[in-house]
């Protein structure tokens, strides 16, 4: 919590048996975890929680007043209340409960939590927990006479105390065993044992409440609301991922880096000038910036990134050739050998075709032991310029002959310390230069935050003489449009084209083998119809690919490991199967694999998904647009923030609980802003602020 935890085990706070039910609800031990567990919304005491948006089952609390009492007796005695709930009414049903029905006239007053229901769409709940505010008659409740859960509340204090001077209630996120009443109770508790807290910072951030005041408003918030101190609480959030960019911009800076100028006659001059396409204007952009970085002595750590197709190759090759122009090697780490082999085939290509001398070496994992000592041999002896290879270029068995610049391709597949590993192989002392790209866009926010140690670079332009790939949605109840989707792959396939169909899975119905399966023996039984997924050894793997590349499989059919940098210019056609299992951002990754030479594509979306359901509506969002920039914010508005970073976190701890990466972009500025100042100020203090945001908990940062 930016510089503050209370350490106190709950066991020493709170009565023994709710501790236990913390703990075996929660996994909590200690007060500061039950204080970060925030309420998830609020409801003005004398008002009601908004439940139109809640969903059935879901355990709510409403304050209102009985407009409508009834009792029924048959082989039952059914007591039906009708509670106006502020907007809305809801109806409150009791069996058997003489002190609901003595209690709950028309006319009372009354906090009900419960969990609800719906019958012809009108919200329900069934036998809920009550507390009589105020009787019939006018005369105050009893918290002596609370039921259920709300009896449960009273074992943290007078009732009257805990509710009676809110005006706010917090709604808390609960379980079956422990209701937001007991957890609202728990942290009065602790927060009313809680000295004043010191301000942790150095100054206090203008136009917002102290720390102790945003603590203790955040669960028990005044008259004004709980507004400005989620706002400072979220501040902090930001400012807390802020500080760790800060410090880690402010150690690339006192390290040491191999100038590497641009040279008038070398190696990247000569493949300039002999390029078979002019760049766009983007990539002279974006490679004016990485010479510049290449040429100053602390090491460059700059992110590329690019919608699908957009020309990242080409520039991390430029500058790699900057750099072998001072006789020094570059690495180019990528997450799969497919993708590592493909990209050591193209680099090779384009290079030989403009006669450059420079070498290309592959080192991956599934290497024979032959091959791997040569590439090693070549890579320790400095007769390699070019090293690409998946995380076998890591291993501590590795050593370059001297390295001066590193490429990481889809950084995202990639952690902090596996990256610091490979530029920790520099010459003497050095580290070297840092280009890492992403073809999966990065919103503004996430490039603040995760990213904010990286100067960022962006390609929008595509290419000339590629055209706008065609998508188009396939849904399965719809079995006239599945045949028409094979029946374009077999017109793709006669006019001389190629196709890739991709599963969700290897086995099983729809995966990979049985659908392949399935297809050459009834849609494509006069096609060539291949399989590829990660279960393959690298040789066959690599066998696949070539032989696709090379025209001799018509249709691909393989998994996701053909997301990235798989680059068949031939294929003009995909269909994904049961596309509602991907991400939007893997969609839109998947969709760049056509479209890749001068003849028109197309993209199918098929999917199992009923038209309106959520799922359906985000394949459609995807088909209908190619910008990548749109489809990062739709997939961060539709995910949790953690999964976006692609480290969801599995434990009960998360460093950001409040701050919204898709609507805080003014706090995450302004905090970014303050976090450099700070620590260029006072980094004793900057480091001890994010002392407490250990491994795990700062996992998602790690993946930048």
């Amino acid at each position: 919590m930016l510089g503050f935890r209370d350490l106190r085990p709950l066991a020493e706070v709170l009565p023994a048996k709710e501790a236990r039910a913390v703990k075996k609800a929660f996994g909590y031990t200690a007060c500061w975890q039950l204080l970060e567990h925030y309420p998830r919304t609020y409801t003005r005491h004398g008002g009601a929680q908004d439940i139109s948006y809640e969903h059935e089952g879901t355990t709510v609390t409403i304050i209102g007043t009985v407009v409508r009492a009834r009792t029924i007796t048959k082989t039952k005695t059914m007591h039906r209340v009708l509670i106006n709930a502020g907007d809305h009414h809801v109806e409150a049903m009791f069996f058997n409960s003489r002190y609901a029905t003595a209690m709950l006239r028309d006319g009372a007053k009354a906090v009900f939590s419960g969990k609800l229901s719906y019958f012809r769409q009108q919200p329900q709940l069934q036998h809920p927990d009550f507390y009589i505010i105020a009787t019939a008659a006018g005369a105050k409740g009893d918290a002596k006479q609370a039921t259920g859960s709300l009896r449960n509340l009273a074992a943290f204090g007078d009732l009257d105390e805990l509710l009676g001077g809110r005006d706010y209630l917090p709604i808390y996120p609960a379980k079956k065993t422990i209701t937001s009443w007991r957890i609202m109770g728990a942290i009065h508790l602790i927060l009313k044992t809680l000295p004043c807290i010191d301000e942790p910072l150095d100054y206090h951030p203008s136009g917002l409440p102290g720390f102790d005041s945003a603590l203790r408003g955040v669960h028990e918030p005044p008259a004004t609301g709980p507004g400005p101190a989620i706002h400072r609480l979220k501040y902090n959030e930001a400012l807390g991922l802020a500080l760790v960019m800060a410090l880690r911009r402010m150690d690339t800076e006192h390290r040491a880096a191999p100038a590497l100028a641009r040279t008038e006659q070398g190696l990247q001059a000569a493949l300039l000038a002999n390029l078979p396409f002019p760049l766009t204007d983007g990539q002279k952009n974006a490679l004016r910036d990485i010479s510049a970085d290449l040429q100053r002595a602390h090491p460059m750590s700059r992110l590329l990134q690019g919608e699908v197709g957009s020309g990242k190759t080409i520039v991390a090759l430029l500058a790699m050739l900057q750099a072998v122009d001072h006789r020094r090697q570059c690495a180019l780490l990528a997450p799969t050998e497919v993708l590592a082999t493909q990209h050591a085939r193209s680099l090779t290509e384009i290079l030989s075709a403009a006669g450059s001398s420079a070498t290309v070496v592959t080192l991956t994992g599934s290497m024979g032991a032959k091959a791997r000592q040569e590439a090693l041999l070549a890579i320790v002896s400095g007769q390699a310029d070019i090293i690409v290879g998946t995380h076998a270029l890591i291993e501590d068995s590795v050593d370059f002959f001297d390295l001066g610049l590193v490429v990481v391709d889809e950084q995202h597949r990639f952690g902090v310390e596996q990256r610091d590993r490979l530029r920790s192989k520099g010459r003497d002392g050095a580290t070297p230069h840092l280009l890492v790209m992403t073809a999966t866009p990065i919103p503004r926010t996430i490039a603040m935050t995760v990213f904010g140690d990286l100067a960022v670079t962006t390609l929008k332009e595509l290419p000339g003489g590629r055209r706008p790939i065609q998508s188009a949605v396939v849904p399965e109840h719809k079995p006239a449009w599945v045949d028409r989707g094979w029946e374009r792959i077999r017109e793709e396939a006669a006019a001389g084209h190629q196709a890739y169909i991709v599963c969700p899975r290897i086995d099983d119905d729809g995966g990979v083998l049985a659908v392949a399966a399935e297809l050459a023996a009834t849609e494509f039984p006069d096609l060539t119809v291949g399989v590829l997924h990660g279960r393959m050894h690298g040789d066959d793997k690599d066998a696949v690919m070539a032989d696709f590349a090379a025209g001799g499989i018509d249709v691909l059919v393989a998994t996701t490991v053909i997301e990235v940098g798989v680059d068949v210019p031939n294929a003009t056609v995909m269909m994904i199967r049961e596309s509602e299992n991907f991400g939007v951002s893997q969609l839109h990754q998947l969709r760049g694999r056509v479209g890749r030479g001068g003849a028109q594509s197309l993209c199918l979306f098929h999917t199992n998904a009923e038209p309106g359901a959520p799922a359906y509506e985000r394949v459609m969002a995807v088909a209908e647009t190619l910008d990548g920039f749109a489809l990062a914010d739709l997939d961060l508005a539709t995910r949790q923030e953690g999964d976006v970073l692609g480290t969801s976190q599995s434990g009960t701890h998360r460093t950001v609980k409040l701050l919204n990466l898709t609507q805080d972009f003014e706090i995450i500025h302004r905090a970014n802003a303050d976090a450099e100042e700070l620590a260029r100020r006072d980094r004793g203090l900057a480091e001890r602020l994010v002392a407490d945001i250990g491994e795990e908990d700062k996992e998602f940062l790690d993946k930048s």
